[in-house]
């Protein structure tokens, strides 16, 4: 019975051993097929990734040509804005101008000259010098704002210009219109003119 009990486990134990080898040739023969499918999902994966990635590329190329192209505009709104402020309070090439003219006036009239004379040459020409460059700046003023208005009209249909450009733009617009009248007006001596001389 001992003997008999001995094989029974042995048998049993060899049935066991058996099983166990057949799973693990059926691990080993279902791995390479998984592993073929791995493969094949990596080779797609990079693939459908690229494409991915590529579409992902160019809207990012899209978004920063928008962005530069906002960023311009921008700047052009700005610097119309400061370019009619200038005009209107005067700047360092407006002074400068001036007191030349006001030197060489000083130089080119005589001392038995009239009053009238000396007034025209010594501080009339400097004013209206002072004129002529502060419309200078206002029309500068002027054409940049219509442009960075005018730009979105040649550029990529569907593309909105940002409200705060436009904003500001229209700011620069109306300081240079501003600065333009008044720099006429004092270069026409119809305001704040010459003095009479008697």
């Amino acid at each position: 019975m001992g003997t008999k009990t001995v094989d029974e486990a042995g048998a049993q134990s060899g049935t066991e051993a058996k099983r166990d080898e057949e799973k693990v040739d059926v691990t080993k023969t279902a791995a390479p097929e998984e592993a073929a499918g791995a493969r094949a999902e990596a080779a797609d994966g990079p693939a459908a990734g690229t494409e991915d990635g590529d579409e992902f590329l160019a809207g990012q190329d899209t978004d920063r040509s928008e962005g530069s192209t906002g960023v311009g505009q921008g700047a052009g709104a700005v610097v119309s804005v400061a370019l009619g402020v200038v005009s209107l309070t005067g700047g360092w090439i407006g002074t400068v101008a001036a007191a030349r003219e006001t030197l060489v006036g000083q130089l080119q009239t005589s001392s038995n000259a009239g009053v009238a004379t000396q007034l025209k040459e010594v501080y009339g020409d400097a004013w209206q010098t002072t004129a002529l460059w502060a419309g200078l700046f206002a029309l500068a003023a002027l054409v940049i704002g219509v442009v960075v208005l005018a730009r979105p009209a040649f550029g990529a249909p569907g593309r909105p210009q940002a409200p705060w450009i436009k904003s500001v733009a229209w700011a620069g617009v109306a300081i240079g219109v501003i600065g333009l009248l008044l720099a006429v007006l004092k270069y026409t001596d119809a305001l704040l003119g010459l003095p009479p001389a008697s």
